[in-house]
């Protein structure tokens, strides 16, 4: 089940974006998938329609890894494309995972986010560091979906047969440090349906939703964990996407 193995991870070192950066939308509102733009995969950053800037957060991305069909890694890297960051790789992928540190974000009493932990902000009244992972399917799977590393929160679907019909139920499995994980939220349609009630994980960590398109399908883990450090955030939040795209009619 677990594929810590032989890792190859093209990791993009830079410093952080706009620290002291205040914002009105709710930092861990959004997520990272991949999707495809003009016939390219590209890493999206976002919730529901809103396509956000990616290639501006890309030094927050801590790791970006692709696989073969067999889940051996393949060297993959994100590149710039104009407005949207692309993925490349010498050989073909058969999957493409990212994870990225999104950092302290506290919200004051005003409403606003600051890029900040609580011993920078004070008085806010919640500090949270926030995660967030993509893991794409670009070929459906003819073996169970591994673990990945660096993946503290990761969601998977339970065996190999993925649904290829919308409306068709999928059991997915959500892993927190590498275990499943009671009470994670999955949403079924985050980029169409980013407000939709989540279905709760049970006590294996499974949840069983409906499979919402005929075509790209985002889910979303989101899970709430104990903080990294008190002094600067009262919690983690982890939100990790599973991504894969179902054909249409032939034309």
């Amino acid at each position: 089940m677990k594929c810590y193995r032989h890792m190859l991870t093209a990791s993009l070192s830079v410093s952080l974006i706009g620290s002291g950066l205040a914002i009105t939308v709710d930092a861990n509102a959004h997520g990272i998938w991949f999707a495809q733009r003009a016939r390219q995969l590209a890493l999206v950053y976002g919730v529901g329609a809103d396509d956000l800037d990616a290639v501006k957060r890309l030094p927050l991305i801590r790791s970006t890894t692709g696989y073969d069909a067999d889940w051996t890694p393949v060297e993959t890297r994100l590149r710039v494309a104009g407005p949207i960051p692309v993925v490349d790789s010498d050989e073909p992928v058969a999957a493409v995972a990212a994870a990225m540190d999104y950092g302290l974000w506290s919200k004051t009493p005003d409403g606003e986010w600051h890029n900040k932990g609580r011993d920078e902000v004070p008085n806010a009244t919640l500090s949270e560091h926030n995660w967030k992972y993509a893991v794409h399917l670009e070929k459906m799977p003819t073996s169970q979906v591994p673990l990945l590393a660096g993946h503290t929160l990761q969601l998977v679907p339970v065996g190999t047969a993925i649904p290829q019909t919308m409306g068709a139920s999928m059991t997915v499995r959500a892993y927190y440090m590498g275990k499943p994980i009671e009470g994670a939220s999955i949403l079924s349609d985050y980029v169409n349906d980013p407000d939709e009630a989540p279905v709760k994980t049970t006590a294996d960590g499974t949840a069983t939703i409906k499979v919402r398109n005929q075509g790209l399908n985002v889910l979303m883990a989101i899970y709430v964990g104990p903080s990294d450090d008190k002094a600067k955030a009262d919690h983690v939040e982890y939100r990790a996407s599973l991504s894969f795209v179902l054909p249409h009619a032939p034309e």
